[in-house]
Order: structure tokens, then C-alpha cells, then sequence
């Protein structure tokens, strides 16, 4: 039997990484975090051409971003509510997108100064160790794999969330037991493929996935019949299911299959990007726990409450620190408004999704958000 071999020509440091594409094939990527490492892969006797990876890992990214004068921000074009790129006007909106336009404004004080790259699940990792953008802000779930094997680091959770299934009102079915023998549709490059695997096995329910390449395809394969259930986050499935041809058909079972907390993440190397980012999103929690709105933020300027006069960057070098202008987080609250306000705009009571905050909601609201003190 012939084998395969790999010879790697490094000019610096190499660091491999392994790619688990959220439960889809798994890949060697082969990088390194200052050079072009050239990869010759010699297969069955014949040499293939070169092929050059590269991983932008150090460097100032604000500085970069401040130069350039724009956030580029990798996100979702394919899932209403969270990233979505609307027909009509050709403009990004969702949750997701709303952070971006947050870590805008304190970066740069603008929310409005930046260029959303749509991603699929596969994509979107070299995408950004690439340096392609500066952020990816995309339903992406933290993992310790992606947090270390994959050079990246999370900010705190801007969503908390938990695999699911939709069915047919029609079909009968009311537990995941219930698809024992079905087809269920999924997509490659996400963790959902393998939580389905997981799940499935461990509780001896018989299936057959089937894996289609990107959101709009597995939906798509859904809604036409050809599998018994349809499965991605239950945040996905709510704001998927208003594209179906006929939503009320479908219903969504109360079973979780995982659990899925979904933030930011940048590449390993600037950490200092990484706390603009986190601060960006501890800002709006802190916000919507003290209750300053966009709509009042401007009438708490001048107060005497040290904890707001901290926030808002009226006292104190809290955004100095991280190369930020010290009312960093007032413009974050003044163009994109806290927590709340980027929820209900989103997904809340006056959308189409209506989606309860549960564990998404305050602490002190029976959910798990916790403002972490700017002091």
C-alpha cells in the first residue's frame, strides 16, 4: 500500500492545529504564526504543487483597526434574528450583527464603521486565524478545542444556548426517541453534526443524517421532505423556522441535546483585543443591569454614582488601558444600547421570534448573565 507523506519547510516556528470543523471532517491545518510555511504533499509517487497556509497570530489588532478606520467582522448572512442579510436593503441585522456594531463604537466610536463578511461553518475558522477579519461574531460555540488546539480566544457569553430538534406537527413525533429509523438533516462544519452523533448513540436511538454543506441547503432539504427532522441550535430553529413555507406546520421538541454557549472569539496572540472585545460585551450587561439605556444614557452624564460615573468613562482610565477612549462604553450604550436593548430588537416580544430570555437573561432575573464591575 502506497502512503501518504507530508513535508513541512519551515522558516519559523510551525504550530499545528487541528481543525475540528464543529463536528464536521475533521482537518490538519498546518501554520505558522509569523511566516509562509510551504506544505509539499507527495501522494501515490506524484507531487503535488505547494500549498502556503498562513496564521495571523501577534500583533496589535486595535491599531490595525484604528488605522484602517473600519472593524471587519466575520458573522452569518442565513440566520434571521442573529445574522441576516436582508433582500431588500443588501444591509447585515441580527444579535450578532449588533455586537459587531458594539465593538465598533468602542474601538473606534463609530458603531456604523463595519464590514460584516459572511461565513459558513467550515470557512469560518481560517477565515479569521488568516487575519482576514478581526473578529468572528457567528453562533459559534465555545469549546476547549477551539480555545486552544485552534488559537482563539472567547469573550464572555453573549448567548446561551442548547442543540434541539423540529419536526412536523403532522409526524407524531413528540420525543427524540420518537425518530428512531428517521432521517435527520444536518449541516457539516458545526458542532451540530457531532452532538447529534453523540446524542443519538448514547441513547440507542437508530438514524441516518443527512449532511448538507451550509444553512440554507439543510433548511431548504428540510422543508421538501426529505428528512424526518431538521436540527441546529434552538435559537437556529426558532429563527429558521419563519422561512419555512408554512411555519406553523413545524414544531420545535423540548428536548436539549447539548449545551452551546455562543460569544466573540479572536486569535491567540493580542490580548489586548481580546479585552476590547470582552469589555465591549461586560458594557452592555453592565448597562442593562444598572439601567442605562440609550435612551437616558446622556442624562446619567454628570451624576454622582461612581459605579455609572466608571461606566460611562467620566472617572478613572478604564479604557485608556486598552488603547480605548475612556467613554468607550457610553458610545457603545449611546449608538448600540445594552444587553436588553439589543435582545428585544433582535429576538424579543415585538419580533417575529418572541424568544423568552431564559438563561440569557440578569441574574438577578432567574437567568445566568452576571455584570463582571468596571473598576
Amino acid at each position: 500500500m502506497k502512503t501518504k507523506r507530508t513535508i513541512l519547510i519551515l522558516s519559523l516556528m510551525l504550530a499545528t492545529l487541528i481543525l475540528v470543523a464543529c463536528g464536521g471532517e475533521g482537518q490538519t491545518v498546518e501554520v505558522t504564526r509569523i511566516v509562509e510555511v510551504t506544505r509539499v504533499v507527495e501522494v501515490a509517487g506524484e507531487a503535488a504543487a505547494p500549498e502556503a497556509v498562513t496564521f495571523a497570530g501577534a500583533g496589535d489588532t486595535l491599531q490595525t483597526i484604528q488605522s484602517r478606520g473600519v472593524l471587519k467582522c466575520g458573522g452569518n448572512a442565513n440566520v434571521p434574528g442573529f445574522g441576516y442579510l436582508e433582500p431588500d436593503s443588501g444591509e447585515f441585522t441580527g444579535f450578532d450583527i449588533d455586537f459587531c456594531h458594539a465593538i465598533a463604537a468602542a474601538a473606534l466610536g463609530d458603531a456604523s464603521a463595519i464590514e460584516v463578511t459572511p461565513l459558513s461553518g467550515t470557512a469560518r475558522f481560517p477565515t479569521l486565524q488568516s487575519g482576514e477579519i478581526d473578529v468572528l461574531i457567528r453562533n459559534t460555540t465555545w469549546t476547549l478545542t477551539r480555545d486552544t488546539a485552534l488559537g482563539f480566544d472567547f469573550t464572555p457569553v453573549t448567548f446561551y444556548d442548547g442543540q434541539g430538534m423540529m419536526v412536523r406537527k403532522s409526524s407524531g413525533i413528540e420525543t427524540m426517541a420518537d425518530l428512531a429509523g428517521g432521517t435527520i438533516c444536518v449541516q457539516a462544519g458545526t458542532t451540530t453534526e457531532k452532538n447529534l452523533s453523540d446524542y443519538f448513540n448514547a441513547n440507542g436511538i437508530d438514524y441516518t443524517p443527512l449532511v448538507f454543506p451550509d444553512a440554507p441547503t439543510t433548511l431548504d432539504a428540510y422543508d421538501q421532505g426529505s428528512c424526518d427532522g431538521f436540527t441546529t441550535d434552538k435559537s437556529g430553529l426558532v429563527s429558521n423556522q419563519i422561512l419555512l413555507s408554512v411555519p406553523e406546520d413545524h414544531k420545535i421538541l423540548v428536548e436539549d441535546m447539548s449545551r452551546e454557549p455562543l460569544g466573540p472569539l479572536t486569535r491567540h496572540g493580542d490580548n489586548n483585543w481580546n479585552d476590547v472585545a470582552s469589555w465591549t460585551v461586560l458594557c452592555t450587561i453592565n448597562a442593562e443591569f444598572l439601567g442605562v439605556t440609550s435612551e437616558n444614557v446622556d442624562s446619567m452624564l454628570g451624576g454622582d454614582d461612581p459605579v455609572i460615573t466608571d461606566l460611562l468613562g467620566e472617572t478613572g482610565d478604564l479604557g485608556q488601558n486598552m488603547g480605548l477612549s475612556n467613554d468607550f462604553c457610553y458610545q457603545v450604550i449611546k449608538q448600540v444600547g445594552n444587553y436588553e436593548e439589543i435582545y428585544n430588537r433582535n429576538l424579543g416580544p415585538e419580533t417575529p421570534f418572541n424568544l423568552p430570555r431564559g438563561l440569557n437573561a440578569l441574574y438577578t432575573d432567574g437567568g445566568i448573565l452576571y455584570p463582571i464591575p468596571f473598576k
